[in-house]
């Protein structure tokens, strides 16, 4: 069944406006499946091109002209470039198809943005619409849903997440064992493939480590030592993990209050199913330790998709002072601030004192009865 994506309309308004339309995004996500569903519903003939094919990336990788680039992509108005990271000089190949041939509208996705954007940011500046692309959202899954059909959901989306090809899936043992095989790909075909990862088991411990420590603040001085390399180490590997999108980082706010600590940051993962894949944990919530953990990393990470990969950047933190006041989540919005308490079940707790000493500072509870509808705030 086609689920269809929020990023879905708003592709289709970039079309044939003269600049290249890229989706990053991390493996299974979807990105194939949207640009095609794009592509076919757009009424124009579209060719597919997919960078994973060794013939097609040989014939990228030789083409050294404008002329031997539109042999390959040919007469279609529309052209899938499907993993274009692959290709080396990708940005400047791509450069000359748009300026040459402005009237082929060219749809292109990457797994990293770390290769990709590397690639292109120079070569196709001014000449791009970038987009992201995250695994399900709860407003594309639950948009024509009932409450009874959220609440039998919520533990589906804490134990197994929302990759697509995991979501599909009727019995817990194949969301089981598909969000495992994802898990390992991921792993192993998008992280250890990069220069600077030596060690598959270094990188693995790492992300068990911080799939241990999500809703906390982590050190990197504690995650060198818990891991065995050093703080330097630490540092770029995270920053590789956010550039696959298997991780995304808060840092805290402070707003120049003295008493509110700006130094460590935060991890959650994109997809709590990845996460507990890397852990090894599949059990059932109710025999489970770290709900409340896996909760908030859902609402940060629903937050954090919507506005991100649709564009709407806020600047998402999290605050807490050396008394240890503290909010979850803090939403930036040009200067409005929204503070979301974080829990399964309300509590009836009492805002921060300090937070309202924050100017246009608002607070919030979130949790598992109001979260649908709080989501659109």
């Amino acid at each position: 069944m086609y689920i269809q994506r929020q990023l879905e309309p708003v592709v289709k308004k970039s079309l044939f406006k003269g600049k290249i339309i890229i989706v990053y995004g991390a493996r299974q996500v979807g990105k194939t499946t949207l640009v095609k569903k794009v592509a076919q519903d757009s009424g124009q003939p579209f060719g597919y091109l997919n960078c994973d094919e060794l013939d097609v990336l040989s014939q990228f990788q030789q083409a050294d002209s404008s002329l031997a680039l539109k042999q390959m992509v040919g007469n279609s108005k529309l052209v899938i470039i499907d993993e274009a990271q692959r290709v080396r000089n990708i940005g400047l190949k791509l450069k000359l198809l748009v300026d040459n041939y402005p009237e082929t509208q060219l749809l292109v996705t990457g797994s990293s943005s770390l290769d990709l954007s590397n690639e292109i940011s120079e070569p196709l500046t001014g000449r791009s619409d970038e987009y992201w692309l995250f695994p399900l959202s709860i407003k594309e899954v639950w948009q024509k849903s009932d409450s009874i059909s959220r609440e039998r959901d919520i533990e589906k989306w804490l134990v197994y997440g929302s990759y697509p090809g995991v979501w599909s899936l009727e019995s817990n043992e194949e969301k089981s064992l598909k969000i495992k095989q994802l898990a390992a790909n991921y792993l192993y075909k998008d992280v250890l493939k990069f220069n600077e990862v030596k060690n598959s088991e270094t990188i693995l411990k790492l992300l068990q480590a911080l799939a241990l420590q999500i809703s906390s603040e982590v050190s990197f001085n504690e995650l060198a030592t818990t891991v065995g390399i050093s703080k330097q180490t630490v540092a770029s590997y995270i920053d590789l993990l956010e550039k696959v999108f298997v991780i995304f980082s808060l840092k805290p706010y402070s707003g120049n209050l003295r008493q509110a600590l700006n130094k460590k940051r935060k991890i959650y993962f994109l997809d709590v199913g990845m996460r507990n894949a890397i852990i090894n944990n599949q059990n059932p919530l109710a025999i489970r330790d770290d709900v409340g953990k896996l909760w908030e990393n859902f609402v940060i990470a629903e937050k954090y998709k919507s506005q991100l990969g649709l564009g709407y950047k806020t600047n998402l933190y999290f605050w807490r002072t050396y008394e240890g006041q503290e909010v979850d989540l803090v939403e930036d919005k040009g200067g409005e601030l929204i503070g979301w308490e974080i829990k399964l079940k309300r509590k009836g707790k009492k805002q921060p004192k300090d937070w309202g000493l924050y100017k246009n500072s608002s607070w919030k509870e979130i949790d598992k009865e109001n979260f649908w509808e709080l989501m659109d705030d």
